[in-house]
């Protein structure tokens, strides 16, 4: 079963090559919106909070703060609308999905830059 989810994985979606990012780097991730007839681009900037699933199937989740409110979005990275994606600044975190960030306020929700 598993070789055929594959198998059709590989045949009918497009591939994109995005950059590799982790739980705790800071990424922009361009879209594409459609209003009507019009298409633009708009920009979500924030925290990768966790990586979830993996091949084509794989889900990214960011959390920014918009004002005092944090706001979470998933983003599939097979989707149509996905332009590209820049990394900002890559976090040095010890765990692969850092909800524990999501209560962190002031300067505790800082994350350190990783060396490179």
């Amino acid at each position: 079963m598993e070789s055929l989810i594959n198998f059709v994985q590989d045949q009918f979606i497009e591939k994109k090559e995005f950059p590799e990012f982790s739980a705790g780097d800071t990424i922009t991730v361009y879209y594409e919106i459609r209003e009507g007839e019009k298409v633009r681009t708009q920009f979500y900037r924030g925290v990768v909070i966790q990586i979830k699933g993996q091949g084509l199937s794989k889900t990214f989740t960011i959390r920014k703060m918009s004002g005092t409110v944090g706001v979470e979005r998933i983003f599939p990275i097979n989707l149509p609308a996905l332009q590209k994606i820049e990394i900002n600044k890559r976090g040095k975190v010890r765990r692969a999905r850092i909800y524990y960030f999501r209560e962190l306020r002031g300067k505790k929700a800082r994350i350190k830059e990783r060396q490179r």
